[in-house]
């Protein structure tokens, strides 16, 4: 609206003066205003003269108000498109940052850490079993549903091919051994990443949200030690446990695949099994669940401490944690896979 008057003024002839006359207005509100302080700085651009003594008495005490504090240079955001090299240098730049962030957050977690194992560090040991009953048996039962189904899709992949050289025995190998090496870790890691590592993001962020966190930092209350150390303990102990329990139900699965559809016997599958599996493959699966329980803590706990002070920032840090904590999970399988290569184990 401003702007069709603005055109009107630039035709010629130019008026002389710009009287404002709201002897008809019955209400108005903030566009109004609006629209006087934008036709009033082309007055002013113009060498117009304007007279607002036509318009309400609180209007024209707003826009004297507008006028008694002057706009600061640089105030106003300029239109434009960065360049590319801008761009990529304020995203490696960021990157750069949130790695440094990274590494200090772990270092202080190893801090927190020792001085829980020298019996020095402050925290809830009912916030401890809260997170244990949280992270174990409060995630069994979608680690069983899980798990079964990708013992069963392992089973019936493997099948397809065996089956043909008559060698479906083979299943229970497959099945075994790609469950309690790896697989079993791996989907273990996976839900818990999505459910317990997304809630410490959102507990966490949440408190950020509330200035929790900046009253324990007030209150000489390390954050570390009350809330990131019994999360990071919680999984520390119940990772290993949960992927022993998804290796038994991933088997179970390969199972019920062997003996509903190949026609294998219930002792002759569990023989194969057992000769099949031996501790070094149990060990390696347990490392890997140890070293995913740790990254999965670390991400929903630094997300959370990096959460902003919105509500739609505990969303962006429960997502970002998931994200990070499954990038951590793939990258750790693969750095473990190449050292156990090797080492030949």
């Amino acid at each position: 609206m401003a702007q069709e008057v603005i055109a009107h003024l630039k035709s010629e002839p130019q008026p002389g003066r710009v009287i404002f006359d709201a002897g008809a207005l019955t209400q108005w509100d903030s566009k109004l205003l609006t629209f006087l302080i934008t036709l009033q700085a082309y007055c002013r651009q113009a060498q117009i003269p304007s007279e607002i003594e036509g318009l309400p008495a609180g209007a024209q005490k707003l826009l004297e108000l507008a006028r008694a504090v002057p706009e600061r240079a640089g105030d106003r955001r300029e239109a434009g498109r960065e360049s590319f090299l801008t761009r990529t240098g304020a995203a490696v730049f960021d990157y750069f940052s949130g790695a440094r962030e990274f590494v200090r957050f772990i270092g202080e977690s190893f801090i927190a850490l020792v001085r829980f194992l020298s019996g020095r560090a402050y925290y809830q040991r009912s916030d401890l079993l809260l997170f244990i009953q949280e992270a174990g048996a409060e995630a069994l039962p979608i680690v069983t549903l899980i798990s079964i189904l990708i013992g069963l899709i392992f089973a019936f992949v493997g099948a397809v091919q065996l089956v043909l050289f008559g060698a479906q025995i083979f299943v229970a190998n497959l099945v075994a051994i790609a469950i309690v090496r790896v697989m079993g870790a791996v989907m273990v890691a996976v839900i818990m990443a999505g459910r317990t590592g997304a809630a410490y993001a959102a507990q966490i962020g949440t408190m950020q949200l509330n200035e929790e966190i900046d009253a324990l930092k007030t209150l000489g209350i390390s954050p570390m030690e009350f809330l990131v150390l019994p999360r990071m303990l919680a999984l520390i102990l119940m990772m290993p446990m949960l992927c022993l329990y998804a290796d038994l139900m991933g088997i179970a699965g390969g199972l019920l695949v062997g003996v509903g559809m190949l026609d294998l016997g219930w002792a002759e599958y569990i023989n194969q099994t057992r000769a099949s599996i031996n501790l070094t493959n149990l060990f390696i699966g347990l490392f890997h669940a140890l070293v995913f329980g740790v990254l999965i803590a670390l991400a929903g706990c630094l997300r959370g401490m990096q959460c902003g002070r919105s509500a739609s920032a505990v969303g962006d840090a429960t997502t970002s944690a998931v994200v990070t904590s499954i990038v951590s999970i793939v990258l750790a399988t693969a750095i473990i896979t190449v050292i156990c290569n090797v080492l030949g184990i």
